[in-house]
């Protein structure tokens, strides 16, 4: 299994408005690329106070090559749909990881 996980730190403005964004869009609309088995959110609770709240999002693959279609095909769209809606009012990171 591969984790994909892309870390947001959100402007705590925004937090309410992003989080339903993401569950109502982003996640769905990566979902639909039919690559992703799986997918979840999660809060950071032991953050130091950096003026927003970090998020986890997190889009499991079956294999390596489901997770670089996704890279090659949907990804960047994606991003792009995120910077248009909430513009610099986030940053993030992303990391893979690999279940074993």
């Amino acid at each position: 299994m591969i984790l994909y996980n892309t870390t947001y730190s959100v402007a705590t403005e925004i937090d309410t408005d992003w989080l339903r964004w993401m569950k109502l869009f982003f996640l769905p609309a990566a979902m639909a690329t039919e690559l992703p088995v799986e997918h979840k959110i999660l809060r950071l609770l032991t953050e130091l106070d950096n003026g927003g709240v970090t998020y986890s999002v997190q889009l499991n693959f079956s294999a390596m090559e489901d997770y670089l279609a996704y890279q090659e095909l949907h990804a960047d769209t994606l991003r792009k749909r995120i910077q248009h809606r909430f513009g610099n009012q986030f940053v993030s990171f992303d990391t893979l990881l690999e279940d074993v």
